[in-house]
């Protein structure tokens, strides 16, 4: 689905839930109550700004006693099945936001994933799939890089723990090209990365990766990750603490300056193994 109708949807998506919520007589702040968002978000859902999550269109499903026909809408949008279920979401707020932050702890982001990396990965997660099914993930993953080169591209900041730049997927030459590209992209000043170095010991989000993303018109949102799983926040009180562990996670990294020396230095590294194998 075009972008533009996509959008045309997600606002029809909001008149039809404005017009089911007064006609059952409720607030914005009533409903959301019981569906356990604010009524803040019921007006940024009814005025398209925001998209919801799928167990909140249930939710309002189940109120305003409409058969499924805000899941069924939603499942449409947003149920892209080039992305796990829980991901989905997310996808869609990176081409909304105006900044993102990611914390790395062992793989790539894949905002700057490389093809040969993300393929290596796909196969190492799952090594009976077949190639028809690699490349679909691979290009649903570089597809979604698009948005570092557009002109109203989003402020991005990466956080890379130093197992990032150490584990070598896919062997040394995709390793290389990886670690080019990142530092590329750092030079070329579309990202700003750091890297938090091994030096820095325990740190702020052992548990697993961390997002964050801002938007002109609407609070921001936060996303973590665990093996098969993953939380979208919206609640403030959650967002501002994971907000506060990704400020402990920056002023513990490397500055950008040596970061990017730190990563060419390790590309450099990558490209000498590579050249004598």
């Amino acid at each position: 689905m075009a972008n533009g109708s996509r959008q045309a949807a997600w606002e029809f998506f909001g008149t039809e839930l404005k017009r089911r919520r007064e006609d059952a007589g409720f607030t914005q702040v009533e409903l959301g109550a019981r569906v356990f968002v604010s009524g803040g978000y019921i007006g940024q859902f009814e005025q398209a700004i925001r998209k919801p999550q799928l167990d909140v269109a249930q939710r309002i499903d189940q109120l305003l006693q409409s058969g499924g026909f805000f899941e069924r809408m939603w499942r449409k949008l947003i149920d892209d099945k080039r992305y796990a279920g829980y991901f989905a979401a997310v996808v869609e707020l990176e081409r909304l936001a105006t900044k993102l932050c990611d914390f790395a702890p062992v793989l790539v982001p894949g905002l700057l994933q490389t093809a040969s990396y993300a393929r290596a990965v796909m196969l190492a997660t799952n090594p009976f799939a077949t190639d028809n099914y690699v490349q679909e993930k691979v290009t649903a993953r570089l597809e979604r890089a698009h948005i570092l080169g557009d002109a109203t591209r989003p402020e991005y900041w990466a956080i890379l723990h130093e197992n990032v730049l150490r584990i070598p997927v896919g062997g040394h030459d995709v390793m290389a090209e990886q670690l080019e590209h990142i530092a590329a992209m750092a030079r070329e000043r579309k990202v700003l990365v750091t890297v938090l170095p091994y030096s820095a010991g325990a740190f702020a989000a052992m548990a697993g990766m961390v997002t964050l993303m801002e938007f002109e018109d609407a609070p921001p949102t936060a996303y973590t990750e665990a093996v098969y799983s993953g939380n979208l926040l919206d609640d403030p009180a959650l967002v501002k603490r994971t907000q506060g562990t990704y400020d402990l996670l920056r002023v513990a990294a490397l500055s950008p300056e040596a970061s990017l020396a730190l990563i060419e230095s390790a590309a450099e590294d990558y490209r000498r193994c590579t050249s004598t194998t």
